[in-house]
């Protein structure tokens, strides 16, 4: 029997979103002219607001206003080790790493399941001793550049869950082989705590408390 552990990131694992923030250190970095451009995707996060877009439309639009049309891949690297050393030093919350280190203690295999980008999201959790990381996809140029489109599914909601199923599926593992522990902050995460033998409510907002209680589920506060 294996022992899996699936975390999300964004205010589970960490104190605030990384989105944004990346999307700031990225151009600060690059191009800060570009900083001048926030207004525009604070529009673009108003137009997702009102229901003109997805969140993987909304994630492609801003990065392509912060970041630009394509960025070279060592250019990338570089900047989302920068973002993770940033995050790591003033961003994790002591409850996660005191959780996260009592699962592997007791054999659990750590994956970090999360919305956010795989291009700085593997490097934060490389830094914090994850296993596998679980992620959204950037679309690749021919040359390799890091484009704003999405390789796949943005892995939200549903699709995490897919993409979950998916990583096992990949790795030789079966559902019925597995004992599951899932973590997460957002009610978007409920399929994964379903599906999970165990489901926890991290850091829980008001429709997670909600149907966490309805649900069983442990609620834990990390913050």
């Amino acid at each position: 029997m294996q022992h899996l552990a699936f975390y999300d990131m964004d205010k589970t694992v960490t104190r605030l979103p990384t989105w944004t923030r990346f999307l700031v250190h990225a151009a600060r970095r690059r191009a800060p002219w570009r900083l001048a451009l926030l207004p525009a995707a604070g529009a673009a996060t108003i137009g997702y607001a009102l229901g003109l877009t997805g969140r993987a439309g909304l994630k492609q639009v801003t990065q392509r206003i912060m970041l630009g049309g394509a960025v070279a891949p060592a250019e990338m690297d570089g900047i989302a080790e920068s973002f993770a050393d940033a995050v790591i030093a003033d961003h994790v919350l002591d409850g996660a790493r005191a959780r996260m280190a009592e699962d592997r203690a007791a054999g659990y295999r750590l994956v970090l399941a999360t919305a956010s980008h795989a291009f700085y999201a593997a490097e934060i959790g490389r830094r914090l001793g994850f296993d596998d990381v679980i992620a959204t996809r950037a679309q690749r140029a021919g040359n390799g550049h890091v484009l704003p489109a999405i390789e796949g599914e943005n892995c939200y909601g549903p699709a995490k869950l897919r993409m979950v199923q998916g990583w096992m599926t990949q790795q030789g593992i079966a559902r019925g082989d597995a004992h599951i522990r899932a973590y997460s902050d957002h009610v978007s995460d409920a399929p994964l705590l379903s599906w999970a033998d165990e489901g926890f409510a991290v850091n829980a907002h008001g429709p997670l408390k909600a149907l966490a209680k309805a649900q069983g589920w442990p609620e834990l506060d990390w913050r």
